[in-house]
């Protein structure tokens, strides 16, 4: 198994296990840029420079819309921790029925350290 094979099961492992919850309608406070790995990378569309550095000089993503999260289905992991765990606690307080477990997010951490990743 190649290295890219092994992180794209581990990024599926652990996107099985983080919950989904539902946020307030047009609510955005945790989208902003964010770090993502290379093969999450690979599973969004390509934006242009031009995109990104007006994302970043909004401290936006480039992928947010007027409708939200255009890419939610392939949303970064650190996308789908938001609001699951006391450390990154939605600002509004939403959250879903069980949170994250306290060993999946400190392997999620370790993951993140483990693998390069790149500003989206």
């Amino acid at each position: 198994m190649d290295k890219l094979d092994k992180q794209s099961r581990t990024i599926k492992f652990f996107r099985e296990r983080i919950p989904a919850f539902a946020c307030i309608p047009g609510c955005h406070d945790c989208c902003g840029p964010v770090l993502a790995s290379s093969v999450e990378m690979a599973r969004l569309p390509r934006k242009s420079e031009q995109e990104q550095d007006a994302a970043l000089a909004a401290l936006s993503c480039p992928h947010l819309g007027a409708g939200g999260c255009q890419v939610y289905e392939e949303r970064p992991l650190v996308c789908r921790l938001f609001g699951t765990t006391p450390r990154l606690a939605c600002p509004n307080g939403k959250r879903p029925a069980v949170m994250v477990a306290p060993a999946l997010e400190q392997r999620v951490y370790r993951y993140f350290e483990q693998v390069r990743h790149v500003l989206v």
